[in-house]
């Protein structure tokens, strides 16, 4: 198979090689490459935003390490940017806010932590607007900065949750890491889990946003209903079968080595099926495999990145 040519310009500016690692490093993180697969998501689930069809939720599934987190990112900086134009007219509006859930402890769901952090999520500082969560325990200082008493019990969490959702109208409110509202011991606490976040977007007309790994395709097998109030969308990796797809992940690989700010590009075009065997085609671990292997090539001062510091990063939790 034909191998793309690496001999091309690097994308970072030149005088980044004279700054520190901290530096160096940070460049390369926050570097977010518009692959194919990204791309059809994203605008997938922008057209599902727009036009929702009566659905409640937007099950947007994949492997572990996919990018469903990048996915996320870059959909809340799009409809951040769609909506400065209403911004004027709506002050109070924001466009898209959501939260990661955490992991179950001793196979209870913290439905106060979730409620806590959803109306912090709703909080946009930089919005001059007072919403009444309609509750008491929570509310706003002289400063403006939302206080949420330690007693407040969960109902009235729940009350100041709804009337926030409400008042901030986004367009979706995400859940990210959602799999783990499956961490409890029956599938009836998953379906009451289910049946809670349901009635939440149906009262406040939010639609939801569920990301998370192939455990949420069961969420949705809970009740006929719920399954008529979904929307599904799948976030694949790509496969080394399908030339279109090996296409594709030479050049998201060639997009990344041309943005490591080392002296000499590294070749990782070149070393693609190793790259591709290590990360699955997920571009979210390639992503973390890459940024560590930078890291130790960045500490050791090296002229480039070698298949040495891919190795030793494959092996330490690839």
């Amino acid at each position: 198979m034909t191998i793309i040519n690496t001999v091309i310009d690097p994308g970072f500016p030149p005088a980044l090689l004279h700054t520190c690692v901290t530096q160096r490093l940070a460049h390369f993180e926050s570097h977010t490459i518009a692959h194919p697969r990204l791309k059809e998501v994203s605008d997938l689930l922008l057209r599902t935003i727009a036009e929702p069809a009566g659905a409640s939720f937007v099950f947007i599934y994949g492997a572990s390490g996919v990018g469903k987190t990048t996915l996320r990112r870059r959909l809340e900086q799009k409809l951040t940017e769609a909506a400065l134009v209403r911004a004027i007219l709506e002050p109070g509006r924001i466009p898209v806010a959501g939260i990661e859930a955490i992991a179950a402890d001793a196979k209870i769901f913290d439905w106060k932590n979730f409620y806590v952090r959803s109306l912090m999520a709703l909080n946009e500082p930089s919005i001059n607007y007072k919403v009444d969560y309609g509750t008491k325990g929570i509310y706003r200082n002289l400063l403006g900065e939302l206080i949420i008493e330690p007693k407040t019990v969960n109902a009235n969490l729940r009350i100041a949750l709804e009337n926030a959702l409400r008042h901030r109208k986004p367009d979706i409110f995400f859940i990210d890491e959602a799999q783990h509202l499956g961490k409890l011991a029956s599938g009836r606490k998953l379906q009451d889990q289910m049946d809670s976040l349901k009635s939440l977007a149906n009262v406040t007309g939010v639609l939801h946003g569920l990301l998370g790994t192939y455990e949420l395709l069961s969420f949705r097998n809970l009740s006929g209903q719920l399954m008529r109030r979904s929307i599904d969308i799948h976030f694949p990796r790509y496969y080394a079968n399908d030339p279109d797809d090996v296409r594709a992940f030479q050049s998201t690989l060639l997009s990344f080595q041309r943005q490591m700010p080392v002296p000499e590009m590294p070749d990782l075009v070149g070393n693609w099926e190793y790259c591709y065997e290590r990360s699955l085609g997920c571009i979210g671990t390639l992503k973390d495999w890459l940024t560590k292997a930078l890291k130790d090539a960045l500490d050791e001062d090296a002229h480039t990145v070698t298949l040495k510091h891919l190795e030793n990063r494959a092996f330490l939790g690839i």
